[in-house]
């Protein structure tokens, strides 16, 4: 947030390193390191400390956000969206999200599913 994400990546790493950190700052330093590689453009690395963060506190949909930005940055834009739908599936308080849940969650593993359109009866002669 500083504006000093070549110099953060160091304390980053080696944080992750500390044995015993407490899952709270673990999840912030997954969190803090993954978004800092992305803004610097090594999206290989922040890929991998995203899901690497996200073994560790399946379903956050903070990592989530941060690794959809990842994908869509490594050209990955189905996968993208595919986890943002699943995240907003997920936590959103929104009632007509809520009633459309399932629907959200299908349709994120399959983007393009489609339904035939029905047949309409023909005129009689």
């Amino acid at each position: 947030m500083l504006g000093l994400e070549h110099e953060a990546v160091p304390f980053y790493e080696r944080s992750l390193s500390v044995p015993g950190l407490p899952a709270e700052d673990r999840h912030g330093v997954f969190l803090g390191l993954g978004s800092t590689y992305r803004v610097l453009g090594r999206y290989a690395a922040a890929l991998r400390t995203l899901r690497l963060g996200l073994a560790e506190f399946p379903g956050d949909p903070a990592l989530e956000s941060f690794l959809a930005m990842a994908l869509y940055n490594t050209g990955e834009g189905r996968e993208a969206v595919r986890t943002l739908l699943r995240a907003l599936a997920a936590t959103s308080a929104d009632p007509r999200v809520r009633t459309y849940r399932l629907a959200i969650e299908q349709y994120a593993d399959d983007l393009d599913a489609t339904h035939p359109p029905r047949e309409t009866p023909q005129p009689g002669p």
